[in-house]
């Protein structure tokens, strides 16, 4: 039995069960270095089609493709063996039809071997969401500020400063739980719209820039780790990436410019092909 056998990985039932109980951790992965030390100690790892804005360079999440998430989704696979990964399904790819949600999302899953999808549940997603699950695909929620919609939002706002737009919100993660969804994230709303949401549903909510008593929390892995100059406000950096690759660069360079690189020390050595 091989290794990656051998390590039973966490379901989304495991995760649907953590409701009200032990906290569940929750970091993004777009490749697999990074997923296999992230693998040890979160209890989910999401494909997140941040991975358009983090890794690509793009300006918003828009542009991410069905590809770009399967190839990243792989890269995640191959790195972790332990953690539940689940893979966002990207903007275009789902709001269709119920029937197009279910080709794309069996797609992801049988290309790349994850156990569910992510959606950024609207008003329309309790349908699509009762239609994947009924036909063996577990959905993670996500209501809140969504990417996805940040056209038709003004941007990257806060959501949920007025009653009607809360009420919205409770009412979409209450739909999504209906439908079947094991979990919803909870991102950018007050605390207490996130707490609000977390009482009333049946499923964990994970948290981003919401609540610290939500079931769970999740960030963005690059902004935690330091490697931009400028995240989110409600980020805390427990590294600073950015500055060492920045000093590991220069030195680096000095190295080069100085020629005291490759040193004898780690020369390759070759051995003779006549033996």
């Amino acid at each position: 039995m091989s290794a990656q056998t051998s390590i039973r990985r966490i379901t989304a039932p495991q995760i649907t069960a953590r409701k009200g109980g032990e906290p569940i951790v929750c970091l993004t992965a777009y490749d697999a270095p990074t997923a296999a030390v992230l693998d040890e100690h979160c209890d989910l790892l999401l494909v997140g089609d941040s991975v358009g804005m983090v890794v690509h360079g793009l300006t918003s999440t828009v542009g991410v493709t069905l590809d770009m998430m399967i190839l990243h989704g792989q890269a995640v696979m191959r790195g972790a063996h332990r953690a539940l990964v689940v893979v966002d399904l990207p903007f275009g790819s789902y709001e269709d039809s119920v029937q197009t949600a279910f080709r794309n999302a069996s797609r992801v899953m049988m290309e790349t071997g994850c156990q569910a999808v992510k959606i950024e549940s609207g008003s329309y997603a309790a349908e699509t969401i009762a239609y994947l699950v009924e036909r063996g695909i577990p959905v993670m929620a996500h209501v809140g500020l969504r990417p996805q919609s940040m056209h038709v939002l003004g941007g990257f706002k806060a959501r949920g400063r007025n009653a009607a737009v809360a009420d919205e919100i409770v009412a979409n993660a209450n739909a999504a739980a209906e439908a079947g969804a094991f979990a919803v994230v909870v991102e950018g709303v007050s605390e207490e719209l996130a707490n609000i949401v977390t009482d009333a549903v049946s499923i964990p909510t994970i948290g981003i820039g919401a609540s610290a008593k939500c079931d769970g929390q999740i960030l963005v892995t690059p902004d935690m780790l330091g490697q931009f100059a400028r995240v989110p406000k409600f980020v805390k950096k427990y590294g600073a990436q950015l500055d060492a690759t920045r000093d590991a660069v220069a030195q680096y360079a000095a190295d080069v410019k100085d020629r005291t690189f490759p040193t004898e020390a780690n020369l390759y050595r070759f051995k003779s092909f006549d033996s």
